[in-house]
């Protein structure tokens, strides 16, 4: 019942960290069918290429020890029957293990597990064994095997022509061996076709149920977000500290500033600026509406001119704090700190 509500509750589709993690086991998609189908079609190929000429071979021997039957020694027979069946056989097995490996290793990434060849115990354990063969995924591939069996069966008895394989009983063994030859490739040929529709079904099927056995919960997803980029609640922390440092470091640099231009309540922008050592002014501090009104307060505190004009306020709110005025600003800002410098020698000259 928990793991029905479990698998309920994984609606999301895996990240790529967690298809990550999931590779690094060792679980990828892998069909079985379609690396049964890669590994028939390199036996096919490797039985069409090299079994000719080695059949060839082969009855031409048979015919020498049938003809020398009476002066040949029986375990010696044996032993070349035996060294030239093996030689018939070992391109088959070559072809077949090198489809079965390029099938894995296509479907896999190539991906190489060295763990999965160490012994399990747990694999051995009757009591594992027994559940895995009475759960429902034995159920199902029992009946994909018994599909598996029906169709294979029916391609090869339709592929199957036993009227010509009785003719080619009266041949010659030549003729017998050709036509033999001829009947296996027809049924390796319906093999490979029931093989190919049941691979790519297979490998949809797998890659389907791979993808849903990883989903996973919006809880996971949000555990997993924070193992990645960090808890929400401490980054909002730490961004609120860094805000409010960076306030307190603006407010302490108004009391230097030359002139702080405001919108005049919702902007105020502070300026410093040293004739002969600054290539250009440069913000120092700003702020919007209650950080505005305390940049305002500290400037009258330390008697630093405010100077009322919205829309260089709002251009110049743009800018970073510590950026200097880029030129489009220039004539703007030198209009009012010129503003500041005469008004400043007044209140000098009347003091």
């Amino acid at each position: 019942m928990a793991d029905d509500t479990d698998a309920e509750d994984r609606t999301e589709a895996a990240t790529p960290r967690r298809l990550e993690r999931a590779r690094e086991e060792g679980n990828v998609p892998l069909s079985k069918e379609a690396v049964g189908f890669a590994s028939l079609g390199g036996a096919t190929l490797a039985a069409a290429i090299a079994l000719p000429p080695l059949g060839a071979e082969l009855v031409a021997m048979l015919r020498g020890m049938l003809s020398g039957a009476h002066a040949l020694d029986p375990f010696l027979a044996l032993h070349e029957v035996l060294r030239a069946g093996l030689l018939a056989a070992l391109p088959v097995a070559a072809g077949a293990l090198l489809g079965a490996a390029g099938a894995t290793l296509l479907q896999t990434g190539f991906l190489m597990r060295v763990e999965a060849l160490m012994p399990d115990p747990a694999r051995i354990n009757p009591l594992a064994a027994l559940k895995r063969m009475l759960s429902i995924d034995s159920v199902v591939e029992l009946g994909r095997t018994l599909l598996k069996l029906a169709l294979l069966g029916t391609a090869l008895w339709r592929a199957v022509d036993l009227a010509a394989l009785q003719q080619a009983l009266h041949r010659s063994a030549g003729g017998l061996l050709a036509e033999v030859g001829r009947h296996a490739f027809r049924l390796m040929a319906a093999a490979l076709i029931v093989y190919a529709l049941l691979g790519t079904a297979d490998m949809v099927w797998v890659r389907l149920r791979h993808a849903r056995k990883l989903r996973m919960s919006r809880e996971e997803m949000r555990e997993e977000s924070r193992e990645s980029d960090g808890d929400p609640m401490v980054k909002a922390r730490q961004r609120q500290i860094r805000m409010q440092r960076a306030r307190r470091r603006m407010l302490q640099a108004v009391p230097k500033a030359s002139v702080v231009i405001t919108n005049p309540t919702h902007y105020a922008v502070a300026l410093a600026y040293e004739a002969g050592t600054s290539a250009a002014p440069k913000v120092v501090a700003k702020g919007m509406d209650s950080l505005a009104l305390r940049i305002r307060e500290v400037a009258a505190q330390h008697a630093v001119p405010i100077v009322e004009n919205p829309p260089l306020a709002r251009a110049l709110h743009r800018l970073e704090p510590d950026t200097e005025v880029p030129p489009e600003h220039w004539q703007a800002v030198a209009e009012v700190i010129s503003y500041v410098y005469r008004l400043q020698g007044r209140q000098v000259a009347r003091g």
